[in-house]
């Protein structure tokens, strides 16, 4: 077992959905490469230190009209190595 920037255990995460809340990936290095592919614009944002606790990775997708289901898949992928 290994814990990540953010304090993980990644091998331990449970599957990360549109529910899981940012704050859960938002710091992790290989989570965050995986947003900056997709444009995630909370990476960029002033506030996000703030907010990332209540907003829900679907809801962001939605907003910004961010392909979901592509980035779920990848960010799971980082779960199952």
């Amino acid at each position: 077992m290994w814990l990540t920037a953010a304090g993980w255990l990644l091998n331990l995460m449970q599957e990360i959905t549109e529910e899981t809340a940012l704050s859960e990936v938002f710091d992790e290095p290989k989570f965050k490469g995986i947003l900056a592919k997709y444009n995630f614009p909370c990476l960029s944002c002033p506030f996000a230190q703030y907010e990332v606790k209540g907003l829900k990775i679907g809801n962001v997708c939605k907003m910004y009209g961010i392909d979901d289901k592509k980035l779920l898949k990848e960010l799971n992928e980082v779960i199952k190595k």
